[in-house]
């Protein structure tokens, strides 16, 4: 496993972080969850992503007692806050990155990942209900009171994050990461996000660098989704796949078999390795529902891919690769979700 610096951070982590949205706690049973991580740590992987709201919880829970044990300081573990979390009917303040939600969700990820802070406290979305001066105020406290060592975002604008950055600074606190949706298909990050990152010293924790499942290969144009795929599931990531599901794309990325047989790599880790070759970002997120999974993907790390196969690659997927950045800010929620 190689590793890298998070943004301009001092701090290191794993070129793969195992992430563990749509599985822990809802797709997978908890001894399938904690074999993937086992095999995550048996590959060298040190940093692991999560959320308050995966699972309404239980997937801070099950990745908690599966690294429970392991030495504290040879870890990096993330977690978000945001989106609503807690017991049914949600109350008014179980949403968005209000100071009281932010403190009370602080607490509550600690107590389930069972450790006493977490390497990095993200903001899962903007929440545009709340003075960005009182979120990154409660971020510095949560900080400065040692229950988080680093602040990220996730999905955030380059206006938001560099408005962020400032207040970070003036807090004396360190924002060092965005975690957006990054792939082949998807680079709606690279025209304005990443170029504001690279001056601010702020590092991608990307997620989905296969597109859901798409960039492996598996969904053929023309023939039926495949038996328990991510594209069937009913408990969630269908929706999201859902776009990248037409005859046109799927018969493109068809096209990435035989480059990625070039190069020896299936083409999940092609996909995977593509995403590392950007120098902003710090990791890629890959999640698993079987243990075998996670070892075929970190192959992906420290890999080159030359430059002339590079341009193969955009030649191969050509115009369906989806590029508009104000996409992004769609990320931003229009409404309380409470």
């Amino acid at each position: 496993m190689d590793f890298r610096h998070l943004g301009r951070s001092g701090m290191q982590i794993s070129e793969i972080t195992y992430g563990n949205w749509l599985t822990h706690g809802s797709q997978v049973e908890n001894d399938v969850a904690t074999q993937c991580v086992r095999a995550a740590l048996d590959n060298g992987i040190t940093s692991f992503d999560t959320a308050d709201a995966y699972a309404n919880g239980k997937a801070e829970e099950v990745l908690g007692a599966a690294l429970k044990g392991e030495r504290r300081e040879s870890l990096e573990i993330f977690t978000k806050v945001y989106w609503p979390t807690g017991p049914e009917p949600k109350g008014k303040n179980d949403t968005g990155l209000s100071r009281k939600h932010m403190m009370e969700s602080i607490n509550g990820s600690l107590r389930r990942l069972q450790t006493d802070y977490v390497d990095l406290y993200q903001a899962h979305r903007y929440d545009s209900f709340t003075p960005l001066e009182e979120t990154m105020q409660a971020f510095a406290d949560i900080v400065h009171s040692g229950k988080a060592h680093y602040v990220g975002v996730s999905e955030w604008t380059a206006e938001q994050i560099r408005a962020a950055h400032a207040l970070a600074v003036d807090l004396g606190i360190s924002l060092v990461s965005n975690q957006p949706q990054y792939s082949m298909l998807w680079r709606v990050i690279e025209a304005e996000v990443v170029p504001t990152c690279e001056e601010l010293g702020i590092g991608q924790i990307v997620w989905s660098p296969i597109a859901q499942g798409v960039l492996t290969g598996k969904y053929k144009p023309g023939q039926p989704l495949p038996a328990g795929s991510r594209a069937t599931d009913e408990k969630g990531g269908a929706d999201m796949i859902s776009r990248f599901l037409n005859d046109e794309t799927l018969a493109r990325v068809q096209a990435l078999e035989p480059i990625a047989a070039d190069l020896g790599l299936s083409m999940a880790q092609l996909a995977v390795a593509w995403v590392l070759q950007n120098p902003n970002v710090s990791s890629a997120i890959i999640g698993a529902s079987r243990p075998e999974q996670v070892a075929e993907n970190v192959k992906a790390a420290g890999l080159t891919i030359p430059a002339d196969v590079m341009t193969r690659i955009d030649e191969a997927l050509g115009d369906v690769v989806v590029r508009d950045p104000q996409i992004v800010t769609r990320s931003t929620p229009a409404r309380r979700v409470v």
